[in-house]
C-alpha cells in the first residue's frame, strides 16, 4: 500500500524518515537514553512541526480562501462559496485549530527543557529570555483567539451550530477580526522565535 494516498501515511512517513536519518547520523533512539538537550531539541522540532501547520492554515485563510469566498460570493454566474463552506472550511479548521493547541503545548514544554530558562522565566518576561517570552505572549494571545473568538464564531457562520442570519454576520466579523489579529500577531511572533534561536540582541 502507498503511504503517500493518505494524510496520515504521508505525515507517518515522514516522521519515519526523520528517524532513519538520526540514527544514519549517529544519534541515540532510545528515549531513556536522550540527554535534556536532545529532548529540548525533539520538542522544538515538534513545535515548529505544528506551528507550520498553524500558520500555514492561518496565511491560507487569510489570503486565499476569505478573499475567494467573496468574489465567489460575488460571481452572480459562478458556483458560490457553498463548496468551500461545506467541504474545505470545516477540515482546514479542525487542522487549524488543534495545531495551534499542539503549537502552544510543545512550546510550553520546550520553554520548560531550553537550557538555562524554564517556561515562567519566559512567561515572566526575565532579561535572559526576553525575545522568546515576548514570542510567547503574542502565542498564547493566538491560541485564545483561536479557541475563544475564531472557532465558535466560525461554527455558527458554516452552520455547524443553530445561529439567526443576523449572529451569523455578528460571527462572521468577529471571527475575521480574530483571524486577522492573528495574522498581524504573527509577524513579529515568528520574528521573535527566530530572533531567539539566532541570539538577537534584545
Amino acid at each position: 500500500m502507498n503511504p503517500l494516498k493518505s494524510v496520515p501515511g504521508t505525515i507517518v512517513s515522514g516522521f519515519v524518515l526523520s528517524m532513519i536519518i538520526i540514527y544514519l547520523v549517529g544519534g541515540d533512539m532510545s528515549p531513556g537514553e536522550w540527554s535534556s538537550t536532545e529532548k529540548w531539541s525533539l520538542t522544538v522540532w515538534l513545535h515548529v512541526f505544528f506551528g507550520i501547520i498553524w500558520i500555514g492554515l492561518l496565511y491560507y485563510f487569510n489570503f486565499v480562501q476569505v478573499p475567494a469566498v467573496a468574489d465567489a460570493a460575488a460571481d452572480s454566474g459562478g458556483p458560490g462559496p457553498a463548496g468551500i463552506n461545506k467541504y474545505v472550511a470545516p477540515r482546514a479548521l479542525w487542522w487549524f485549530r488543534w495545531a495551534a493547541l499542539l503549537t502552544w503545548l510543545t512550546g510550553a514544554v520546550a520553554l520548560e527543557l531550553m537550557p538555562g530558562s524554564s517556561f515562567a522565566d519566559a512567561f515572566l518576561l526575565k532579561e535572559n529570555v526576553l525575545i522568546i517570552g515576548i514570542g510567547a505572549w503574542l502565542g498564547t494571545i493566538m491560541l485564545f483567539n483561536v479557541w475563544v473568538l475564531i472557532w465558535p464564531n466560525q461554527k455558527k457562520v458554516l452552520g455547524i451550530v443553530e445561529a439567526t442570519e443576523e449572529q451569523k454576520a455578528k460571527g462572521k466579523f468577529i471571527a475575521l477580526m480574530a483571524s486577522r489579529t492573528n495574522t498581524l500577531l504573527s509577524i513579529p511572533m515568528i520574528m521573535c522565535m527566530v530572533g531567539h534561536a539566532h541570539y538577537m540582541p534584545l
